[in-house]
């Protein structure tokens, strides 16, 4: 069987200024992409199926010519790319190479949109742009390797749930193609990506030149040792997280047993934050019989953390391992050796333990008042499997104001604040058709994590006249006199109501009686 071959040297950015401007005057960008292929074709391109774009792309202008050297990986015509690159530095930096009267490319070269519409493009390698990172297994080859794969959908959920305040520095951990560095550089002083690959470096140091983005520190080797005893005000981490049975594939592989690649990340992330640093990677864990997948997940938070930890999905461990073996392209080999390598994986689950694994985000917020002792640690682990509006960058660092100041506010604190609904919260009312009054009553968010929550009478009408103006006690007061209900009863059984609709981002506080500010909530992100 054939392996994906990896080109003998890599390009360098010595005239990655004037390929950028060539890129932009073609318009090959997000956008014009779009434009070019339709919608269907540019949707398929996400399913790996380049039929539909190569259709679009049978004319002769500079977008197209483009779009299939470099994203669709096809030869063209030496005269053709003479008309439409600086040919000759392409030629001598490695972007390209000659064949006879053809000219082939040598990286993938992906545009990609910036969160306020920047035109950035992702270096990787050949075969591992289009589609995103599902993997090089494809045409029928095995993954090589030290391949470097482009822009996927972790990549992106990850750019998106990240917290984006300015800070001074940044470490991107195990960076492969930089997607995660180039976002840091928009907001940070000085940006640190380290990879175990060197191939890896080398594609980020071309992301970053070819998007136009300041270069970066870029260090060779595992987990945080590249940065001996450095710390940051951010962390991000897209890790070799997949939980398999030895380490195959430098990309995803973290070469530990089972999840112990994620549980030493986040372990030793605590202690390379500075105050009030959030350290935000994406995972995988085990579900092992005789343990919840919770208890698990909370024995990784750091001391001096607060943690939010959420479980996007769970996979049976055949679907886990079926998932990987055809990211690999093992299913398209010998059947034999794929029945051994499918064995080999469940061999693996059975010795552990595992049942089931899970995916999701987690994040860790250095916190001195934790770390001091002064309050106890916040550590929200949760199942969340519906739709999320992205980017949550500012929904993530709410969830933690929200903690800080559920944590300083007690009962009486909380009933002399004042508090608004949040922006685009409706009321739903579930019950008979016909029925005179509802069986239940339902606020649901539109934004963020989407979340809804079931609440009584009292708490619809609460939060429908929350507008800031008036605290909470006095709320409560006048709507004990509309229905006829003790003020002092309400008073005692409303608060932990109004402190689950504050910490799920339903009511946000602006602040008390005397006017003190509480933290903002998403729409102060």
């Amino acid at each position: 069987m054939s392996t994906t071959s990896l080109p003998p040297r890599l390009p360098v950015p010595a005239h990655a200024v004037r390929l950028r401007e060539t890129l932009l005057a073609a318009d090959f960008t997000a956008d014009g992409l779009l434009d070019l292929l339709g919608a269907p074709a540019y949707a398929a391109l996400a399913r790996s199926e380049t039929v539909p774009a190569l259709r679009a792309t049978r004319g002769d202008s500079a977008l197209e010519t483009l779009v299939r050297l470099f994203l669709l990986q096809r030869s063209v015509a030496y005269e053709r790319a003479a008309a439409v690159l600086p040919l000759d530095e392409a030629l001598a930096d490695g972007w390209v190479v000659r064949e006879d009267d053809t000219v082939s490319a040598t990286v993938d070269i992906r545009p990609y949109g910036g969160p306020d519409g920047e035109d950035w493009f992702i270096v990787s390698d050949l075969g591992c742009a289009v589609g995103g990172a599902g993997g090089s297994g494809k045409d029928g080859r095995q993954a090589e390797e030290a391949v470097v794969l482009g822009v996927g959908g972790a990549s992106t959920t990850l750019a998106g749930i990240t917290v984006r305040t300015p800070v001074a520095s940044a470490l991107d951990l195990g960076t492969g193609s930089g997607i995660q560095a180039l976002h840091a550089a928009q907001h940070t002083t000085l940006v640190t990506a380290t990879d175990l690959n060197p191939r890896a470096l080398d594609f980020t140091r071309l992301t970053l030149a070819l998007s136009g983005a300041r270069e970066a520190e870029l260090l060779t080797g595992s987990l945080f040792e590249p940065v001996d005893g450095d710390t940051y005000d951010l962390i991000v981490s897209n890790p070799p997280f997949v939980i398999s049975p030895g380490a195959r594939l430098t990309y995803r592989d973290g070469g530990m047993g089972g999840d112990d690649l994620c549980r030493t990340l986040v372990q030793q992330s605590g202690e390379r934050l500075n105050d009030g640093g959030y350290a935000q990677f994406l995972a995988n864990w085990q579900h092992v019989e005789g343990e919840e997948w919770q208890d698990r997940l909370r024995s990784w938070v750091p001391a001096g953390c607060d943690a939010w930890i959420v479980q996007r999905e769970v996979q049976d461990v055949t679907q886990y391992a079926e998932l990987w073996l055809r990211d690999s392209g093992d299913h398209r080999g010998d059947p034999d050796a794929y029945g051994e390598a499918y064995g080999r994986w469940l061999d693996e689950f059975e010795a552990r333990g595992t049942r089931a694994v899970g995916f999701g985000w987690i994040t860790v917020r250095r916190n001195p008042a934790v770390a001091s002792g002064a309050v106890e640690p916040s550590i929200v682990v949760e199942e969340w499997p519906h739709p999320v509006e992205q980017p949550l960058g500012p929904t993530v660092r709410a969830h933690f104001e929200r903690q800080d100041y559920l944590r300083t506010h007690d009962d009486a604190a909380l009933l002399a604040d004042r508090f608004t609904l949040a922006p685009e919260v409706v009321q739903e009312q579930v019950g008979l058709p016909g029925a005179e009054d509802p069986e239940h009553v339902v606020l649901r968010q539109n934004r963020g994590m989407r979340r809804a929550t079931r609440v009584d009478h009292v708490g619809a009408g609460f939060a429908g006249v929350c507008d800031g103006t008036l605290s909470a006690g006095r709320i409560l007061d006048a709507i004990g006199q509309l229905m006829g209900e003790d003020p002092v009863i309400l008073r005692d059984r409303t608060p932990q109501a109004i402190r689950l609709l504050v910490e799920e981002g339903f009511l946000l506080p602006v602040g008390d009686e005397d006017g003190a500010q509480a933290p903002e909530g998403e729409d102060g992100a």
